[in-house]
């Protein structure tokens, strides 16, 4: 048996493309906002097969969300299905159901109804809806995991914007095009705790 989880941890399980990076930043904002801590394959060292330090690392982390959203990648001149997302959430739903107070999953989709078309089996799973955007990503996080604690969805947007306006700079920085690289991913999580710590205990004005 693993050590229990960390308490505050959540998996992502997210496509990683240029077109979903936008979401991808409203996540990790959002989630430090919420006094969560992310955590993102990627970050995973090299060394061993992946599956299993995917696995270990969904098993360290109390929640984790999946999107599926994002299930085909069109490449010219068909749809290619992705299997990578199904596959882990799959994972998780097992170690699940062997293990229920150790994990909780939250499933994410851009449309209403969609799960039931691609994924059947999930049919009485209800799905957090953010329409494709980051303002829909932090308003289904903080339905997902509210808390007295946290700052209102427009406080957290503000700071998201701030951030994602900087993700050039931060790619620049680490010397890659590529906004999931463990470099990227680490710097983000940085900026957006700090961030959270400053909006949820403002410094007192002289």
């Amino acid at each position: 048996m693993p050590p229990p989880p960390d308490p505050n941890g959540v998996f992502l399980n997210i496509p990683y493309d240029e077109e979903f990076s936008s979401l991808y930043v409203a996540y990790i904002v959002g989630l430090f906002h919420l006094d969560l801590v992310p955590h993102l394959a990627s970050e995973i060292p090299g060394g061993g097969r992946r599956l299993d330090r995917i696995f270990k690392l969904i098993q360290s982390c109390r929640y984790s969300i999946h999107d599926l959203s994002r299930v085909e990648v069109s490449v010219a001149p068909t749809a290619v299905p992705r299997f990578n997302m199904p596959l882990e959430l799959g994972i998780t739903i097992a170690w699940e159901k062997l293990h229920p107070s150790r994990h909780t999953w939250y499933l994410w989709e851009s449309e209403p109804y969609r799960i039931q078309r691609s994924t059947s089996d999930l049919n009485g799973t209800d799905a957090y809806i953010h329409n494709g955007t980051p303002e829909g990503v932090l308003r289904e996080l903080s339905n997902a995991f509210w808390s007295d604690r946290m700052p209102s969805v427009p406080e957290i947007l503000e700071n998201y914007r701030w951030i994602y306006h900087k993700l050039d700079a931060m790619l620049y920085k680490n010397g890659t095009s590529n906004p999931y690289d463990r470099s990227v991913f680490m710097e983000l999580c940085y900026i957006s705790k700090t961030l959270a710590d400053l909006t949820r205990h403002p410094r007192p004005t002289a």
